[in-house]
């Protein structure tokens, strides 16, 4: 696969910058070995537009020299402690424990003061934004937090790789996940923040869950339902996205651009009355699925692999996962799309030690570390290497979210998204009580969600 890379002397000083530590920490790799860029052949033709499973056109981590340990090097001119903290999700700080320390056990001629902080991926950026100066030198986060963290220059770009190569050991989707504008900067940790179906195979065969509207007919013939989060914006969009209604985030990071109101609005929006009124599927928040599952009454839910073991243990030898359903609208099927989600690792560009902090971004996020995080917990590697194993393979949520995958897009909207679209959903799943015109209703949404951000 061809990656659009950097000229050697842009590259290395992009290095150097990146590299050279800011204030009194640990002095790093001098800007003599920084490590080069590779320069392209003479007679390689001009970059082409991506195919659908190649990396995106982003660009690529300077490449040592040949000769040259960039590890070896940033060592060599380390001198005293190297202090450095982290931030991990409550749930990961046993296994990053762990990982700290082996990385303190694979450089021992270098002394370490590495703290370790609880901070969810999916408030970081929020923590950080606090006060990024005094935030973690490197701290996990969830992707849709990368455009607003890179407006406030909170987070380093990834212009040098130590140990592995970034864009082309991770899977393509992570990769553009961890870019804006075409420059990465952060290193995929996880690829399983998304959603999907789970259901019971003793009610539904796997001919029932290609159609939403036959697993209405089959649940409530068996006395079940079927649990999804429709007044919650992350889940409604896979309805008007299926149908080709887009929602996508403006360059400014900021401000959105929203389709739902165009011709077939209307008939997604009444399908999601028609679905609903069935009474058999549910509008249903997280845990109250998760309760239901249990007690046996829902033997199907979109959701994501955070209720894997809930399902799991529910529904034992019968539990299994699949892509979202089809779904009828004006007529026409349509497959159900959804938001892919990932995890990411970030490095603070004022962290004392840039260096070392991006030489740790990469060991808590390479292939190791992420079968690690899958044997551990469960999560989803982004790593093509961990993702193809055996284990992962056979794990049915992880291969559901592979096979949603293909209709999944990332997700990339500004914050006046959120509220209009929890009302959109709470109106239809409700089956429209105050008869308001479908038309009406999705131009008030949309005017919502595209309201500028003050």
């Amino acid at each position: 696969m061809k990656k659009k890379v950097l000229a050697t002397v842009l590259a290395t000083a992009m290095t150097v910058g990146c590299l050279t530590g800011c204030g009194g920490g640990a002095a790093e790799t001098p800007a003599a070995e920084a490590p080069a860029a590779e320069t392209p052949a003479a007679e390689e033709p001009a970059a082409e537009e991506p195919a659908a499973d190649e990396a995106p056109a982003v660009e690529a981590p300077a490449t040592a020299a040949e000769g040259t340990d960039p590890v070896a090097n940033l060592i060599a001119a380390t001198t005293g402690t190297v202090t450095l903290k982290v931030w991990a999700s409550e749930e990961d700080q046993d296994l990053t424990t762990k990982m700290l320390d082996d990385f303190k056990a694979a450089y021992p001629d270098v002394t370490f003061d590495i703290t370790l902080g609880a901070e969810s991926e999916s408030t970081a950026k929020d923590t950080v934004l606090t006060d990024v100066e005094a935030a973690a030198d490197v701290y996990a986060f969830a992707d849709d937090q990368i455009n607003e963290l890179v407006k406030a220059g909170a987070l380093q770009e990834v212009v040098a790789n130590y140990t592995f190569d970034v864009i082309n050991e991770n899977a393509t989707g992570a990769v553009e996940a961890a870019a804006v504008d075409g420059k990465v900067y952060a290193y995929p940790m996880t690829a399983d923040n998304g959603y999907f179906m789970f259901y019971d195979s003793s009610v539904f065969s796997e001919s029932d869950v290609q159609s939403l509207e036959k697993m209405i007919e089959v649940a409530d013939a068996a006395g079940k339902k079927i649990a999804m989060d429709i007044s919650n914006g992350w889940y409604i969009y896979s309805f008007f996205q299926g149908a080709g209604l887009e929602l996508t985030l403006n360059d400014d990071g900021l401000n959105n651009t929203c389709t739902w109101n165009a011709p077939g609005g209307t008939d997604v929006a009444q399908a999601i009355i028609d679905l609903t009124s069935s009474g058999v599927l549910v509008d249903m928040g997280d845990e109250d699925m998760a309760t239901q599952i249990a007690e046996g009454n829902v033997a199907a839910c979109v959701n994501g692999t955070w209720r894997a073991e809930t399902a799991a243990e529910a529904w034992g030898d019968n539990y299994a996962a699949t892509k979202l359903p089809t779904f009828n609208a004006g007529g026409k099927d349509y497959q159900m799309s959804s938001y892919s989600g990932y995890k990411l690792i970030g490095v603070n560009p004022h962290s004392a030690n840039v260096g070392w902090s991006m030489l740790l971004a990469e060991f808590l996020t390479n292939e190791a570390s992420q079968t690690a995080r899958f044997e551990a917990r469960g999560l989803g590697p982004a790593n093509l290497a961990a993702a193809s194993s055996d284990a992962v393979q056979a794990n049915p949520a992880i291969a559901a979210l592979a096979a949603q995958a293909a209709y999944a897009t990332p997700q990339r909207v500004g914050g006046n998204f959120w509220s209009p679209a929890e009302t959109l959903g709470q109106i239809l799943a409700s089956g429209n009580p105050d008869g308001t015109d479908l038309q009406e209703l999705l131009d008030t949404t949309v005017e919502g969600i595209t309201a500028p951000v003050e």
